[in-house]
């Protein structure tokens, strides 16, 4: 029975978690709150605040999974996308383990981890199944052919619709992480108030720079009209915007669903815990006759159970690293 000990660190969340034979016995993550009073992650202090983090959550893990160093049979960590200083952190710890143990060590894509977090819970999707990726750093459509075999049939050109979310919300003058706080505030407001340009591309790729520039712009012009504007109109402004991005993820969602012949659809990434996202997803899964598939809060934003799921399909297949594994920031589906 394979046991795997699973490290997160691709950007600003440290996570460790224990898997055992694809059973889930620890999932523990500490998040930076220092990044708060920059509005935005600092590469250089995440990375130092990982190297303060990444063992008492692995002393943690261990522990909580009742699973000592001895019994491990893999050391896995994310080896990326993400932030290089962040990865590097974790994949260093995660070869110096794995050596000091003798045991194999693996390499995990965090964009596949996302996806394979479908598979933490009790309703799982069955392969091929379409899925929709939104993080505040990547935006992809991906045809799930098997826990190792995917392809991206769509992806954003620029801004994420995670980074979106923040960006517009910075603008609004919401702290961060802003996402979140647009996204409360959008469930008040009217939705069709304001209007905002599409970020649907050819194919099925996506644009979301086009829109924050068109919110920018657009309060640049009402504010010197009145100064309260923003504070006025705040909740139908939130939920004008999120109604624009989510607008536009469904729109190329459904095209590639057609185009696909694919019914079963899965959200995936820390956008997937975007309330409007989800219940728009769902009704238009009524509409289309999908089944959907939206895993768990904890394992929609980054974490290190996922992270395991991904280790533990790798370990079945012998999808094993050298101790030459090295960080790749830009790393690709």
């Amino acid at each position: 029975m394979p046991i795997i000990l699973a490290l997160e660190s691709s950007c600003d969340d440290t996570g460790a978690a224990v898997i055992a034979d694809g059973v889930l016995l620890a999932n523990v993550v500490a998040t930076q709150k220092v990044h708060e009073q920059y509005g935005g992650v600092v590469p250089e202090l995440a990375s130092r605040a990982h190297q303060q983090h990444l063992l008492p959550v692995v002393t943690a893990a261990l522990a909580e999974a009742g699973i000592s160093k001895a019994q491990l049979t893999a050391v896995a960590a994310t080896q990326g996308p993400g932030l290089l200083g962040s990865l590097l952190v974790g994949t260093m710890f995660a070869k110096t383990l794995a050596l000091a143990l003798g045991i194999p060590l693996i390499g995990v894509n965090h964009m596949r981890a996302h996806i394979l977090a479908h598979f933490l819970g009790a309703a799982r999707p069955a392969f091929p199944f379409l899925c929709l990726t939104v993080s505040g750093g990547h935006t992809q459509l991906v045809v799930v052919r098997s826990a190792l075999a995917m392809e991206v049939i769509g992806q954003t050109t620029d801004d994420a619709a995670g980074e979106a979310f923040d960006k517009t919300a910075k603008l609004l003058g919401l702290p961060y992480p802003g996402g979140p706080l647009l996204d409360q505030l959008a469930r008040t407001g009217d939705p069709r108030r304001f209007a905002f340009p599409s970020g649907a591309m050819g194919g099925y790729d996506f644009s979301f720079s086009g829109l924050k520039t068109a919110v920018l712009y657009f309060l640049k012009k009402q504010v010197a009209l009145n100064e309260h504007f923003i504070a006025e109109n705040l909740a139908d402004l939130c939920a004008s915007i999120q109604h624009t991005i989510v607008g536009t993820l469904l729109h190329q969602l459904r095209r590639a669903a057609a185009a696909t012949g694919l019914t079963q659809v899965a959200l995936a990434g820390g956008v997937a815990a975007n309330s409007g996202l989800r219940a728009a997803l769902r009704a238009e899964a009524e509409t289309q006759g999908w089944t959907v598939f939206i895993p768990d809060f904890a394992f929609c934003t980054d974490n290190a159970a996922m992270v395991a799921m991904a280790a533990h399909f790798q370990f079945e297949a012998g999808d094993f690293a050298s101790q030459l594994l090295s960080p790749d920031p830009r790393l690709k589906l």
